[in-house]
């Protein structure tokens, strides 16, 4: 009589199976989107306890974050009673579980307290305090961290790193010795510690290394295209080549690189690891087939990969849908459209960067649908723009207490608290009116000349919402952005920490186009932002749309995916917006990467969006579809509305235009320089003028002859 098989190997396929089983030398599982990964890692786990006899202290699995950790502690609990003992870890608490029971071999005390980001910025002021510019502080943190991500200390070659206009400004070795002196001082670790000094110890201690090599006989890990190098190198030094090792990932998941995540740790696997069985795992079990055929044709364009094609037993579903729309506000009524189905919860709106949440969350309160924005905070509730806010709260209500404590020192103009307390305490002399306050106190010394260029803000926007005739709210906030200098300091803090904070500005100003600009258009202007930052309505129905990056989806899947913005600069997005810099090589193949994960999350169908032109600080620029559309066999897509036009379509040479700086002219040429296109226009007053035309602001015209 054959024996029963053991539950954790019941319904596997046949690749899944053999992972599972799979015993000498090192292990390298390709699990593509939807495959069935944890599920695979788990039941390895179990059989290592079940069939193999390890012990449950002999089992080191780690993961990258805390849920996915505890989901496989659920998983392995179910599967053996022995589960309940194996060590399943972020790379993070290990190294802190590490550093607590051997850390005093290498000069660290047992009771360390562990910095977050926010406590590191904070010591990090404290250490160079008078030696660098505040506004270069997140900077400098930020490359400490990817120093630490390197196994780079402070006494190490640091010339690999890239610290762009930081080299010419600042002493970097020294400013990260001070830190790390400050740091120890204070007996604590920051995060990126916990895996530095991880690998400092385990590489110099090597007592320390055979007995951790000794106690965990298996060491498997979760998502290992997410590692960056210090993690390669303590997985390197837990293994000894007598202990068996097993890596899960999926190359073409791997969308990290900004966090340190390096590709080529999974694409060298076999190479670090001589004798490494690869078996790939390509069955699908999320989404339909059109969805899987659109994701590969994508992602198979790029070079960088070890190779896998996602197949799935289940019907091809709804074709994949193109909607190609004139602007993001059409964007948002096509989704909006969509969703009046009533199915939301199993609904999710992706986008590529956080800004382009703006038109999906107005419109959405305002037809009353539900939603829910994960990852961030929502649009009207992000530093830049509450920055902005304040000055129109302020503006609005010049008794408004918290604008006002927002709005005098932002950006910084030498309005430290004392300043602003100062002037609250004149308040009563002005019948509560904190701009009159501000006034009687720039008089006084100290903040006087922050708070006179603070006024002359205020007073500027306060003349405009009084202007006879007036102007539109959205020239308002412009002038308001470039007067207060929030435009350019927040321009700055983008290019030092490659974020997209300008564009939130410059959507908060589309948002007040349709309002006039007075007091009256302002209020309700005003009144909108408040009702939109409510909470939900109790009463709605329970089921919301998800609003997420797509960044922020891995490991999430949705019946209906709306992948959003897919055009030139947004979707593979430019490495510089501002500047229209284009993304070559492997920052290509990492937004290739991007949209395989956006859509692989999509269970029944995929959506597709496009837009003809964006506004852009109030003024419309074509937009150029995403050049990976056109990487999808058209067959493979059902397209709504006019099909995206190419630059060469969109302005011929011999088309009319005009340009709100120039005047009216005539396109002589268009051409393509790097892969962007470009066009040249001869203008009436005879200038000539070349333009990428993502960024060309020109508007079509016909004139009568």
């Amino acid at each position: 009589m054959s024996a029963v098989e053991p539950g954790y190997l019941a319904g596997l396929n046949d690749a899944q199976r053999e992972a599972v089983l799979h015993e000498d030398g090192p292990l390298l599982i390709l699990a593509g989107a939807g495959s069935g990964k944890t599920r695979v890692i788990t039941s390895k786990i179990a059989h290592l306890l079940e069939a193999r006899g390890y012990p449950a202290e002999a089992i080191l699995a780690v993961a990258f974050t805390n849920k996915a950790a505890e989901e496989m502690r659920e998983r392995v609990r179910g599967h053996s009673p022995a589960g309940a003992g194996v060590m399943i870890k972020t790379f993070h608490a290990f190294g802190a579980w590490l550093l607590r029971r051997y850390g005093q071999a290498a000069g660290l005390s047992r009771d360390f307290t562990i910095y977050d980001d926010e406590d590191s910025l904070a010591l990090l002021r404290a250490a160079v305090e008078g030696r660098v510019e505040k506004e270069r502080l997140r900077d400098l943190s930020a490359r400490i961290a990817r120093a630490k991500d390197r196994c780079l200390a402070p006494e190490d070659e640091l010339a690999g790193l890239s610290l762009g206009e930081l080299a010419a400004e600042v002493d970097f070795r020294e400013v990260y010795r001070l830190y790390q002196e400050r740091l120890r001082a204070a007996g604590c670790l920051d995060f990126g510690d916990l895996l530095l000094e991880s690998v400092r110890l385990l590489s110099g201690q090597p007592e320390v290394r055979a007995q951790l090599q000794s106690r965990f006989r298996a060491v498997l890990v979760d998502e290992y295209q997410d590692s960056n190098h210090a993690q390669f190198r303590l997985l390197e030094l837990l293994y000894d080549k007598a202990n068996y090792l097993c890596a899960v990932g999926d190359e073409d998941q791997s969308i990290y690189s900004f966090r340190g995540a390096e590709l080529d740790n999974i694409l060298g696997f076999a190479g670090h690891f001589p004798g490494t069985r690869v078996i790939r795992l390509e069955q699908n079990y999320r989404s339909a087939a059109n969805i899987l055929e659109v994701a590969t044709r994508v992602v198979e364009h790029n070079r960088r990969r070890l190779g896998k094609t996602l197949w799935t037993r289940q019907p091809a579903g709804a074709p994949v849908a193109l909607a190609v729309l004139e602007d993001q506000e059409a964007e948002a009524r096509f989704c909006a459209g969509q969703l009046s189905d009533g199915k939301l919860a199993g609904s999710a709106i992706l986008y590529r960067m956080n800004f382009q949440s703006r038109a999906f969350e107005t419109l959405f309160t305002s037809l009353h649908i539900p939603f829910r924005v994960v990852g961030t905070v929502r649009f009207y509730e992000r530093e830049e723009v509450k920055d902005a806010l304040a000055y129109l709260a302020l503006a609005a209500n010049p008794r408004d207490e918290i604008a006002f404590r927002r709005a005098v020192n932002r950006p910084r103009r030498g309005v430290g608290a004392r300043g602003a307390e100062a002037v609250l305490a004149l308040r009563e002399r002005t019948g509560g009116d904190l701009l009159q306050a501000a006034s009687l106190a720039a008089g006084s010394r100290g903040s006087a000349k922050g708070l006179a260029a603070f006024l002359k803000v205020a007073g500027a926007v306060r003349e405009a919402l009084e202007r006879d005739p007036p102007s539109s709210l959205d020239r308002v906030v412009l002038d308001l952005l470039g007067d207060s200098g929030l435009l350019e300091h927040y321009r700055e803090r983008d290019l030092s920490e490659d974020t997209d904070r300008q564009r939130n500005l410059s959507e908060l100003v589309n948002a007040t186009a349709e309002f006039p600009g007075t007091r009256e258009g302002l209020a309700q202007f005003l009144e909108g932002v408040m009702l939109n930052s409510l909470d939900e309505n109790p009463f709605a129905p329970l089921g919301k749309v998800t609003l997420i990056t797509v960044h922020n989806t891995k490991g999430l899947e949705f019946d209906r995916v709306f992948l959003t913005g897919l055009e030139e600069g947004i979707f593979p997005h430019f490495a510089s917006t501002a500047g229209g810099t284009t993304v070559s090589g492997d920052e290509l193949e990492e937004e290739r990467r991007l949209f395989y994960v956006g859509a692989t999350r999509a269970r029944e169908q995929l959506l597709l969006t496009c837009c003809r032109r964006r506004r852009v600080f109030g003024s419309y620029q074509a937009a150029e579809p995403s050049r990976f559309l056109s990487e999808v066999p058209a067959e493979l897509l059902a397209v709504r509305g006019r099909e995206p036009m190419a630059a060469a379509e969109r302005y011929p040479p011999g088309c009319q235009v005009y340009h709100e700086d120039y005047g009216p002219g005539v396109v002589t040429r268009a051409w393509s320089a790097e892969g962007q296109p470009m066009i040249a226009v001869r203008f009436d007053s005879g200038r000539i003028a070349r333009f990428p035309v993502k960024y060309s602001a020109l508007e079509r015209v016909s004139r009568d002859t």
